[in-house]
């Protein structure tokens, strides 16, 4: 791999850290921390009342926090780059570095950390494939791998584990079939993809840093073989799509910019979905009242999820580099610097959102939140990823109307910076709710 050109899709090398002068510090900050993994907000709420702005001294980076700021950092992204998103925030070892030197392992950054104008150009013909026709072609399937799904859970007693069984497959399914992946691949392709989170954004130990870096280069291969399959056999998905738009102007969208694409797209509709089925669940069930609101009115559930992704949204942060020296709310911000983007804390913002901690699934503000982004970078799979849930929870509570957590279980959460879910969630339901 390429690893040091500026389009490489990972760069593996971790430049040093800029340290702002003039800003707070704080030597104990970091997303690591066992309270933060279990819940962020109260840490995030304090720093934004007392420091909004400082420099996170053990992570390396600024950390900004605040609607009003988050926001401007992620407008402007000619002085805050998406540069390093797909980055991983710690060193790579040496083993996992030689698999991702290998000569044919050079995916390239096309979307989220894909620079002006290159971003733009390639945008457009990937936004097209979330079109109203293609979001139309996939409801059926989704609508139906649901309510498989559900049977399955269903078919095994009256308890699941409901990460494995449905919030994390669902998605997983739904953006292979998008790209056009075959079905009998599907559980290689998950497994190849799942821990990748933990290998850009986490602090994944040298063996298990190997691990993934030898499935990603696997992926890779995969989907640089898929792409040449459908160039010569075209079929009715992404992939081929992307594949007409090269052909007719190969200046416009360049063919490994094709496989890059692909490569990427499996990542970004997979983690988020996956942790905003689970979130909702794992906030809503308990409090019965909300969970019967959703079961005796399903109209209200759309606006229920936007509450969620606001009170407890499935990825908590991002991340920019500043391209030049600036300022922010009073801070001089040197070139270079490092900056943690706290999605998390700008939806918990108290001048925007009173009460922020509270879910009221009825909040008339609650789409305000900025839990797919801001800016240039907007999440792409937004109406699909609200879709899935949707029809997720929609399935659930006509079918287990008397779903619930199951008492006194132990949660934990992927230790990493920025995406966050429950990596298990039981739940059981009466037996009677099988005949719903």
């Amino acid at each position: 791999m390429s690893k040091d050109k500026d389009d490489a899709y990972h760069k593996i090398s971790v430049p040093p850290a800029t340290q702002p002068t003039g800003c707070p510090l704080d030597a104990s900050f970091t997303p690591f921390d066992e309270d933060y993994l279990a819940n962020p907000y109260p840490q995030l709420e304090a720093l934004m009342s007392d420091k909004p702005i400082f420099y996170a001294e053990e992570l390396g980076y600024l950390v900004v926090t605040g609607m009003e700021n988050v926001t401007t950092v992620l407008k402007n992204h000619e002085v805050f780059s998406s540069e390093n998103v797909q980055d991983p925030v710690f060193p790579v070892c040496e083993k996992a570095t030689v698999v991702m030197s290998a000569s044919d392992y050079n995916p390239k950054a096309v979307m989220s950390n894909c620079q002006q104008p290159d971003h733009t150009r390639i945008r457009k013909y990937t936004r097209d494939g979330f079109n109203a026709r293609r979001m139309n072609l996939l409801e059926p399937y989704i609508r139906e791998t649901t309510a498989n799904l559900v049977s399955q859970m269903i078919a095994g007693g009256h308890q699941s584990e409901v990460v494995s069984s449905l919030s994390h497959a669902l998605p997983g399914r739904v953006i292979f079939r998008l790209i056009g992946f075959p079905e009998i691949d599907d559980d290689q392709l998950i497994f190849w993809t799942s821990n990748r989170l933990i290998f850009t954004w986490g602090k994944p130990t040298d063996e298990a840093q190997t691990q993934i870096a030898e499935n990603m280069l696997k992926y890779w291969r995969y989907c640089r073989a898929f792409v040449a399959q459908r160039n010569e056999v075209p079929a009715d998905d992404l992939t081929s799509e992307l594949l007409a738009a090269h052909k007719a102007n190969p200046e416009g969208l360049a063919y490994r910019e094709v496989e890059s694409i692909i490569y990427g797209l499996s990542f970004a509709g997979h983690e988020i979905v996956s942790n905003f089925i689970s979130l909702t669940l794992m906030n809503i069930l308990p409090e019965r009242v909300h969970w019967e609101a959703l079961v005796n009115d399903p109209s209200l559930i759309p606006n229920a999820l936007e509450e969620m992704l606001r009170v407890d949204s499935p990825q908590t942060s991002w991340r920019r580099v500043a391209t030049q020296d600036t300022h922010l709310d009073g801070v001089d911000i040197p070139k270079g610097t490092r900056i943690f983007v706290s999605l998390g804390a700008a939806n918990h913002d108290p001048a925007l959102f009173p009460t922020p901690s509270e879910f009221i699934p009825d909040r008339n503000n609650a789409n305000k939140h900025i839990s797919f982004g801001h800016g240039i970078h907007f999440c792409l799979g937004a109406r699909l990823a609200r879709l899935e849930a949707q029809i997720a929870i929609e399935t659930l509570a006509k079918r287990l109307p008397n779903l619930r957590l199951v008492e006194n279980q132990k949660l934990s959460f992927a230790p990493n910076i920025t995406f966050r879910g429950p990596s298990a969630l039981y739940v059981e339901w009466d037996r009677s709710d099988k005949q719903k």
